[in-house]
């Protein structure tokens, strides 16, 4: 089906023919009319289908046929509910071009306050729609501005002064705004939720909560993704919508126009054999999945010392980083392979890509579909390679079992496999490797972005949380006492060298005075507590003391040891001495010097 068939507001046909939009992807033709009508709306496909432009498109419609029965002073009614829906026909659509349908699709009762609320998990997804509203919009004069976090507030907040009919947000900085009372959430007519579930993932669900018990009930719900699990649309109904589903990619996980492969490889090899994937393949643009954000830069840096430019895109980056590696990889720079982690693999728009790797397979299947989903986009072929060591058989498993199908294995000639190359930072021999972590406890994470040694999934230390764009992890923490994952903190008590994960030890005991030769002190009692550091304890006071009353015997204690005063026994006097330790004053004074000066 064609854009124009659908007849749209003059001015955005208009602006849809300057950018070369003609033809409908699937999930935009099945979207599309029921967005018009006003129903909510679950949309699941592909990613790389068209879904930013399956809401973008109808909602512009709405708001501009309602701006234009505003000025010729029509009443415009709001939709009537209904339950079903199936995808029209072209006949059906045609019936509903009329001028009195075309008056049916405006919002009731717009307002020039009043707008359409885009929510998304990261925030290059944030810009990235942000790009395509503006592109739409054209000379319709709608306007919009993209909401997130990282960048200062005075830009976003004078746009919101100014009016829009688009807000693109990540809602953790939307809800910030919200606070300061800049964003009106009463003025929202429409709300969509573009990757709802990698939202869920990312610990927005309270958030997601929040925002909607604060909207009207009766605006616009929508939400799309290439996967709906049933929380995201157990929300959708607890707060009153009722989507009308359009499954775009049922009983279809991946697209059919990219050809994905695993190598099975040594966890040492993968460097090598990356370097031949992209000799060979030439890709004009790449991108390497890991999922630890430790290792992006590592595996960044290992390309560009081995003669192939890339760039590096996570979590670790500033939000103006972010966007200056975004524009050299989508520029025409030489810049032209990406290593990232999941931040880059949901719903980014990167035209051109038409190979991907993953160094490492994602723990979660779901992101193996998004990820391999950044090539093949728009009808053209794409490659997908997973190098797949003993440590991601796990992985590999849950993969096929969400494809429901094995995946193709290939492999490369020993003669295309590079030998000469400078070696990735984090590469080292077994023995390092062993020597690296000897004497660490057994659950204590490990550096570098490796899971812990439990082998829990999802689990990192601190120098390896899993990326999720303005999604948290928590980290692997060991008991009060043990020391921390995180390179070489101080341990609780201060002692400075400790490795992370290293095994925490007590501190030695003193050797006592007896120990080190003769000394004029009396033996202490084994079974008396040790003395305090920088303090005499009260045993050693009375020891190197005699009360004036106290009885001598030959020049020796008394048989009870007893420090006595007044003739009555002391409250927590000395234990009785052993006759054999026990020495005249003659030998203790003998002794002392002994110990100062030898024999």
């Amino acid at each position: 089906m064609k854009f124009s068939d659908i007849q749209f507001h003059p001015s955005l046909q208009s602006s849809l023919d300057s950018i070369g939009f003609a033809e409908c992807t699937p999930v935009q033709q099945h979207t599309i009319p029921a967005i018009l009508e006003g129903k909510d709306v679950a949309g699941l496909a592909q990613t790389g289908t068209g879904k930013t432009g399956a809401f973008l498109l109808p909602l512009m419609e709405r708001i501009l046929r309602a701006q234009d029965a505003k000025k010729a002073g029509l009443v415009t009614q709001p939709p009537a509910p209904t339950d079903q829906a199936t995808p029209p026909s072209l006949e059906e659509i045609e019936l509903k071009t009329s001028p009195e349908a075309l008056v049916a699709r405006a919002f009731h009762d717009w307002v020039p306050m009043n707008f359409c609320l885009v929510l998304v998990p990261t925030r290059e997804l944030a810009e990235q729609v942000y790009e395509n509203a503006v592109k739409f919009s054209g000379s319709t004069g709608l306007r919009a501005v993209s909401i997130y976090g990282g960048v200062a507030y005075e830009k976003q907040k004078d746009a919101l002064r100014g009016g829009v009919e688009f807000v693109i947000a990540t809602p953790g900085r939307l809800l910030d705004l919200y606070k300061d009372n800049l964003v009106d959430l009463k003025q929202v007519r429409a709300i969509v939720f573009d990757e709802a579930d990698r939202m869920f993932d990312m610990g927005f669900k309270d958030d997601m909560k929040y925002i909607l018990t604060r909207v009207p009930k009766e605006r616009q719900f929508m939400v799309f993704s290439a996967t709906l699990n049933l929380d995201v649309m157990n929300t959708a109904y607890q707060f009153g919508a009722n989507p009308v589903e359009f499954n775009v990619s049922r009983d279809q996980p991946k697209a059919e126009n990219v050809d994905d492969k695993i190598m099975h490889v040594g966890q040492e090899e993968k460097g090598a054999h990356l370097l031949a994937l992209l000799k060979m393949h030439s890709p004009r643009q790449a991108i390497i999945f890991s999922n630890y954000k430790m290792n992006v830069p590592r595996v960044s840096q290992f390309l560009n010392d081995n003669g192939f430019p890339a760039v590096a895109i996570s979590s670790l980056l500033t939000q103006s980083q972010r966007t200056r590696v975004m524009e050299q990889f989508k520029g025409d720079s030489d810049k032209n392979i990406l290593v990232a982690t999941d931040v880059a693999a949901r719903g980014l728009d990167i035209k051109g890509v038409d190979m991907v790797v993953n160094y490492e397979l994602p723990d979660d299947p779901e992101n193996y579909v998004h990820r391999i989903g950044r090539t093949g986009r728009a009808g053209a072929k794409g490659l997908a390679f997973s190098l797949v060591s003993d440590r991601d058989v796990d992985a590999l498993s849950r993969v096929e079992g969400y494809l429901k199908h094995k995946v193709n294995v290939d492999f490369l000639e020993e003669e295309k496999i590079p030998k000469d190359f400078k070696q990735m930072q984090s590469d080292r021999s077994q023995k390092d490797f062993s020597r690296e972590f000897e004497g660490r406890s057994s659950g204590g994470g490990r550096s570098g972005g490796r899971r812990d040694e439990g082998g829990g999934r999802g689990r990192r230390d601190e120098g390896a949380r899993r990326d999720g764009g303005e999604g948290r992890s928590e980290s692997a923490r060991g008991p009060r006492g043990e020391s921390r994952g995180g390179g070489g903190r101080r341990d609780q008590r201060g002692a400075p060298g400790m490795e992370a994960g290293a095994e925490q030890r007590p501190r030695p005991t003193p050797t006592p005075a007896s120990a080190r030769g003769p000394s004029p002190i009396t033996p202490r009692d084994p079974n008396a507590p040790l003395p305090v550091r920088g303090a005499r304890s009260e045993r050693s006071d009375k020891a190197g003391r005699h009360d004036k009353n106290a009885k001598h015997a030959n020049g020796k204690h008394a048989a009870n040891g007893k420090h006595r005063k007044g003739g009555k026994p002391q409250k927590g006097g000395s234990r009785p001495i052993p006759v054999g330790a026990q020495k005249s004053v003659g030998q203790k004074v003998a002794g002392f010097f002994k110990s100062l000066f030898g024999k």
